[in-house]
């Protein structure tokens, strides 16, 4: 009888883990999202004053291409080696 609970307990973790992770991915990436945010503004402030910054494509380029960079280091932690 108890290896039939452990069995279904097992099942369960198993069955909840996609849900739970993706819930904590999307908090924390949330989280980061606004924090980085607040340390743009918070640069901008201090360099522009009120005026907002002139943002450069390539800058933009290098951001976007090193957060490709991080989602990818992300994803190779769900490969098995």
């Amino acid at each position: 009888m108890s290896e039939m609970i452990e069995t279904g307990s097992r099942e369960q973790r198993v069955a909840n883990w996609r849900p739970r992770v993706l819930l904590i991915g999307g908090v924390l990436g949330s989280l980061l999202g606004v924090i980085a945010a607040y340390l743009f503004v918070r640069a901008a402030e201090t360099t522009h004053g009120d005026e907002p910054p002139e943002l450069k494509t390539g800058d933009a380029v290098k951001v976007g291409t090193a957060l490709l960079r991080i989602l990818r280091q992300i994803a190779d932690l769900g490969v098995k080696r």
